[in-house]
């Protein structure tokens, strides 16, 4: 074999390992259970926000951290620490997916948060949007 040809098999194969490695995702979709049993994992933990507890928000303490409680798939309730400014039509939110780790056995770290918001995916906003564009 050519040395030409032993080099581009290297490279190749570091080529193919470098693929490999960026496209593994290192979370998955968890609950807050799942979650608490493994501490140092990062999941995705999809529920609804609990209106019945305040947010907490104040931006003159604490511009990076907005709190407020959330009860994923299983009915399990916790309060999520957010390390971001409060999102903008969070009230709105149908669905909540917060990404992050567990942060003791009642709290949850969230590094990013995504939201859902109904008023975004009814009929009526949809023909508006529709109506608007001709």
């Amino acid at each position: 074999m050519k040395k030409t040809h032993i080099i581009a098999l290297l490279v190749i194969a570091v080529a193919f390992g470098v693929i490999l490695t960026s496209l593994s995702n290192n979370s998955s979709y968890a609950s807050f259970k799942e979650a608490g049993e493994h501490p140092g994992n990062t999941y995705h933990v999809v529920g609804k926000l609990d209106r019945n507890k305040p947010f907490e928000y104040d931006a003159n303490v604490n511009v990076n951290l907005f709190t407020f409680y959330l009860i994923d798939r299983d009915g399990v309730e916790r309060k999520v620490m957010l390390g971001k400014p409060k999102p903008d039509d969070f009230e709105k939110s149908d669905q909540i997916v917060v990404i992050g780790k567990a942060h003791g056995a009642d709290a949850f770290a969230a590094a990013d948060v995504l939201m859902k918001c109904p008023s975004k995916y009814t009929a009526d906003s949809i023909s508006t949007k529709k109506q608007a564009s001709l």
